[in-house]
């Protein structure tokens, strides 16, 4: 296994493949966010094609981590909400791949994003007196984004950093809400993967020794959590989900 993956990869490719392993565990077990630069960085070292179906096991490993650590603090309301309108999303995803550029989908993901960021804002600002959008078409509209997003680039994170931070979760169920979200979601992108061509027995078999790494991000992640404060930890998922936003709309500047 471990040669396989040092006779076809270069060290610039095995190093891009180690941090985003280990970002991945970090982010799901304790600093959602903190992989923001998986998709472009692996985007920069592989094939774009190739490049998503090379992360989609290691995210999808990455939340069976964090499901068996953090499985009992799921706000299941809020997955059941948002799961019919995801998996629309990734049905919509699989068709338009062909015909629509990743990067024609970018500034709509940065526009939601920025605009839950500027309704959170807000809402701090008014010492949370600001009420949060229940309506149903707020669940769906999120969740059919997120889903699209999340088959066509695996870049559902930053709708959900926002929508999940809007929802006032603790850190705890932030993180047991997310990992079981993600890990149903892209258990269930496997297929489509599979079947679009972009995750291969050669992807397997270089995605494979990253699971140490994932691990150590995860443990690591774990006890950022615990030292980590409740107020901290909500301001950093929003700088985090700045991040996020600037850096797709900084992507979106050569569509126009």
């Amino acid at each position: 296994m471990y040669e396989y993956f040092f006779e076809n990869f270069t060290y610039w490719q095995i190093c891009a493949l180690c941090t985003c392993a280990f970002l991945a565990g970090v982010n799901k077990t304790g600093m959602p966010g903190a992989s923001i630069i998986i998709v472009p960085l692996m985007a920069s070292s592989f094939p774009a094609r190739e490049s998503t179906g090379l992360v989609l096991p290691i995210l999808a490993m990455a939340d069976i981590f964090a499901v068996s650590y953090y499985r009992k603090h799921a706000r299941w309301n809020i997955i059941f909400k948002l799961l019919p309108w995801t998996f629309a999303g990734l049905g919509m995803g699989s068709l338009i791949i062909r015909h629509v550029d990743n990067k024609q989908l970018e500034p709509l993901i940065g526009g939601i994003v920025l605009t839950m960021l500027i309704i959170s804002w807000i809402r701090n600002r008014r010492g949370g007196s600001m009420n949060i959008p229940t309506h149903p078409a707020f669940a769906a509209v999120m969740g059919f984004a997120a889903g699209v997003s999340s088959q066509m680039a695996n870049a559902a994170g930053p709708i959900m950093l926002i929508y999940m931070l809007a929802m006032q979760l603790s850190k705890e169920e932030y993180i047991g809400t997310g990992a079981w979200f993600f890990l149903i979601v892209n258990w269930t992108k496997m297929p489509l993967y599979i079947w679009e061509g972009r995750i291969t027995m050669d992807s397997v078999r270089a995605d494979m020794p990253m699971l140490p790494v994932i691990a150590l991000g995860a443990f690591a992640g774990i006890i950022i959590l615990k030292k980590m404060s409740q107020k901290w930890f909500n301001i950093i998922i929003q700088i985090l989900a700045l991040a996020a936003t600037l850096n797709l709309c900084y992507s979106a500047r050569k569509l126009f």
